[in-house]
C-alpha cells in the first residue's frame, strides 16, 4: 500500500525529479506519465519527470517546469527511474543535470563528443539551487514484491493444473559492463532465498547467459511442467513486447533484419543466431514491472532518504 509521510510533505523547498531514459515509443511515455501521477497523488512534492534523450520534457525542461511552478524550490531531488546504474545513470544524467559524472566516460575518455551526440550541445540547467542526484533503484528488496504479483499473475493465467511444477526466469536487458550483471544477480540471488520454485536468470542480449542458455539449464536440471519468464524491465517497449517474445517463441520471428543503434557505440542485435530452446512445457510471460504502487513506495522511501 502506498503510504503517505508527514516528512516527506514538509519540505515545501524541495521538489522531486523523476528521470527516465526516454524512447520514441509511446508505451515508456505513458508508463512514467503514470508513475509520476501516482507519485504526486501521495506526496506535496512538486514533481515532474524528465527524459535524458528522445522524448519530452528533457532534464532541461523538466527543472525549469519545475521552478516556474514553485517559486521557493531550493532543493530538486533527481531519482533516476532505473533499475540498475550504468553509462546512462554515472555519467549522462549527472553531465546533462551539470554535475560532475561519476567516471570516466568509455566511449571517450577525452570528454569530446562527436557533435551529433546527445552528450553534445546540451540545454543549460536553469537552477541555482542545489540538485541532488540519487542511486539508481538497484537489487531492492521490495522488488520481490512485484515479481511475486507477476508470478501469481502469471498462475492465475496457466492452462495447467495447481500440481504442474514450475519455474521462473528473471530476464534482464543485459549490458557489455557488469553494472547490469551485478544487479539481476543479486537480485536473483535474493529470489532464490526467498522463493520455493527453481529459478534462473538470464538477459536478453549482450552478456550470458543468454535467454535460451538459461531456460535449457533451468529445464534440464529440474522436473518443470510450467515457465513463468518475467521481464525486470520498468516500462513497456520493443525489448518486452517484441523482442523478448520472439525469443520465447511467443511471437512470430521478424524475416528482416532487427537492429538498431542506442549511440553507445554498438548496434543490438536482439535475437538471431540464438540457439533453440528445448522446453516444450508452458511458458507464461506476465508484464514488466509499470507504475506499479510498490515502485511507487520505493521512489517515495528514496526521496525520504534524500531530505
Amino acid at each position: 500500500m502506498i503510504f503517505m509521510d508527514n516528512d516527506i510533505n514538509s519540505k515545501n523547498d524541495t521538489a522531486i525529479l523523476l528521470v527516465s531514459h526516454g524512447s520514441s515509443l509511446p508505451y515508456a511515455k505513458d508508463t512514467f506519465t503514470e508513475i509520476c501521477d501516482k507519485f504526486k497523488s501521495v506526496s506535496s512534492f512538486p514533481t515532474e519527470v524528465g527524459y535524458m534523450k528522445v522524448s519530452q520534457p528533457s532534464l532541461a525542461q523538466a527543472v525549469k517546469n519545475l521552478t516556474e511552478n514553485s517559486e521557493n524550490i531550493k532543493k530538486i531531488i533527481a531519482i533516476p527511474v532505473f533499475l540498475a546504474p550504468g553509462i546512462h545513470t554515472n555519467i549522462d544524467i549527472p553531465t546533462i543535470l551539470g554535475l560532475n559524472p561519476l567516471e570516466t566516460d568509455p566511449r571517450c575518455p577525452d570528454g569530446n563528443y562527436p557533435e551529433d551526440h546527445y552528450l553534445t550541445g546540451l540545454e543549460e540547467i536553469d537552477f541555482n539551487g542545489e540538485i541532488k542526484l540519487l542511486n539508481s533503484i538497484g537489487p531492492n528488496p521490495d522488488l520481490l514484491k512485484i515479481i511475486d504479483k507477476r508470478i501469481n499473475e502469471s498462475l492465475k493465467e496457466s492452462k495447467l493444473n495447481n500440481d504442474a511444477k514450475t519455474g521462473i526466469l528473471l530476464v534482464s536487458h543485459g549490458s557489455r559492463l557488469n553494472y547490469n550483471k551485478d544487479f539481476i544477480t543479486e537480485l536473483h540471488s535474493m529470489f532464490s532465498k526467498e522463493s520455493n520454485y527453481p529459478s534462473n536468470f538470464g538477459f536478453m542480449e549482450l552478456t550470458t547467459p543468454n535467454i535460451p542458455q538459461s531456460i535449457n539449464k533451468l529445464t534440464n536440471e529440474n522436473d518443470i511442467d510450467r515457465l513463468i519468464v518475467v521481464p525486470v524491465f520498468i516500462a513497456p517497449g520493443v525489448h518486452t513486447t517484441c523482442d523478448i517474445p520472439t525469443i520465447l517463441g511467443l511471437k512470430e520471428k521478424d524475416t528482416h533484419s532487427h537492429s538498431h543503434d542506442h549511440s553507445h557505440g554498438h548496434d543490438h542485435h536482439h535475437h538471431h543466431d540464438l540457439e533453440e530452446i528445448d522446453f516444450d512445457g508452458e511458458i507464461l510471460y506476465p508484464n514488466p514491472i509499470g507504475a506499479d504502487d510498490i515502485l511507487i513506495e520505493i521512489l517515495q522511501k528514496m526521496a525520504i532518504n534524500a531530505l
